[in-house]
């Protein structure tokens, strides 16, 4: 018969108490609604809890990046809407400008040149536009103001272009040469000695009679040519003149100009640069205009703000539009001009400003032939560049969506996995504390009574 004695009763006793203690405090700990605490408590459902947290953590992070990217591009938007109605008002009063029915003594000259001066000043503060400290169409170098205009006091000599309509880029233009410019496709505008303007397709050298650019190649088409290279096989005549050395991607353009059109000081090149060679008895020099000029201090880099799990896609989740693409690029800066990698990033505004010099020359026949064109030009690039954002914006708002969706099946996972059932957690509070009171009870009358109770 085994004895058991009255230490190993108590011992048993208190150990079987500490248990239920135990118990009944971690069921208080499931009081703050969650039943996991520690791996030991479900190590099965603590693991479930960690990947969900991790995705949840994942989802904020995801869906922080895309409101930052609605913000930048909300912003982006309201700027390039603005641009597009100072734009559209530009336009207006370049035709107003264009219609012939004004002397240079008219006082509407100089109201319509003031209106220009004060639209083209609107684009580039406009074009400098801050969230928070920082310039949203400075590229990622949106720290540093990106749009600079010169003074009146300090007006550059800019190279005149002509601009080409779809009609005369079809029939000058071939086909691999359609990526002379991403939107305008131009030539360059001389001056002969004879007192004539010439123009000069900066692809080939050739140079071709202003008439011939604007009227004469209409003849040719009408015999059935589309395209001067037929003509030419057909031994038609189209150009007057050759400049040696000039041929795609040649740099003739980047030896004699900046990317933003001004002409260069250099010995021999820019304003210094004339020919006497390629139209016998006539010197050409470069036509140009003493206007103002913008420069561009930003990067063309673009500023990624990711949407959504997976692979980053920097292409997909640009969220801003640099000077590049607000303003795009023209014959200064295009593809061909040895500008390739350094675009000006103003070239529209630029061509705003050449519009504003000729209309405070009165020039009403360039207006009417090249000026409507620009206009109309830049209000394009700008249209473009905002129907761009609008989309990408129309993308970061699903995204927003659907990670607010997935926020909530996170939140559910979460809850199943570490959840407490608040009815069953008050029963087992009030079971647990039943057996407490019985079993303090019952150890008072079975327990054996120590010294200290005999001497009681």
């Amino acid at each position: 018969m085994v004895r058991i004695s009255s230490n190993y009763m108590v011992r048993r006793y208190q150990n079987d108490l500490n248990a239920l203690d135990q118990t009944k405090s971690k069921l208080m700990e499931q009081g703050d609604g969650s039943k996991l605490h520690r791996p030991s408590d479900n190590s099965v459902d603590y693991s479930r809890f960690l990947r969900y947290d991790v995705s949840e953590g994942e989802n904020d992070r995801y869906q922080s990046s895309v409101q930052a990217g609605l913000s930048w591009m909300n912003s982006t938007q309201t700027s390039l809407s603005a641009m597009e109605d100072i734009q559209k008002t530009f336009k207006a009063k370049t035709i107003q400008g264009a219609n012939d029915d004004k002397d240079e003594k008219s006082s509407d000259w100089p109201a319509i040149a003031r209106e220009m001066k004060a639209n083209i000043e609107q684009i580039v503060s406009l074009g400098n536009t801050q969230l928070g400290d920082r310039y949203i169409f400075s590229g990622q170098a949106d720290l540093k103001q990106p749009f600079t205009m010169s003074s009146e006091a300090d007006l550059k000599k800019r190279g005149v272009t002509k601009t080409l309509d779809d009609r005369q880029t079809a029939f000058f233009t071939s086909a691999s040469d359609n990526d002379s410019a991403d939107f305008l496709h131009q030539m360059l505008s001389l001056e002969g000695s004879d007192g004539n303007t010439y123009y000069m397709n900066t692809l080939t050298g050739n140079v071709y009679t202003k008439e011939f650019v604007q009227e004469g190649y209409k003849d040719l088409i009408a015999k059935g040519y589309k395209t001067e290279a037929e003509a030419i096989a057909a031994g038609e005549t189209t150009f007057v003149g050759n400049v040696a050395g000039v041929t795609k991607g040649s740099g003739f353009i980047k030896d004699n100009f900046k990317n933003t059109g001004e002409l260069s000081t250099a010995a021999g090149k820019g304003e210094n640069w004339s020919n006497t060679a390629a139209v016998a008895g006539v010197t050409l020099k470069f036509s140009y205009v003493r206007q103002q000029i913008v420069t561009y201090q930003g990067d063309m880099r673009y500023i990624s703000m990711v949407k959504q799990n997976g692979s980053t896609e920097p292409s997909a989740d640009t969220v801003n539009k640099t000077g590049l693409d607000i303003f795009g690029r023209d014959l200064f800066d295009d593809k061909n001009s040895g500008y390739a990698d350094t675009p000006s990033g103003t070239a529209m505004v630029n061509n705003m400003l050449t519009v504003y010099a000729k209309t405070k020359a009165c020039d009403a026949h360039w207006l009417s032939s090249d000026g409507v064109s620009l206009a109309d030009a830049a209000n394009q690039v700008t249209l473009q560049a905002h129907t761009e954002t609008g989309s990408r914006s129309g993308l970061y708002t699903d995204m927003k969506n659907i990670l607010t969706d997935h926020k909530e099946n996170i939140t559910r996972d979460i809850t199943t996995a570490t959840g407490t059932d608040v009815a069953e957690l008050a029963t087992k509070m009030m079971q647990q504390q039943t057996i407490m009171s019985m079993s303090l009870s019952m150890g008072a009358r079975i327990l054996p009574l120590s010294l200290v109770d005999y001497l009681r």
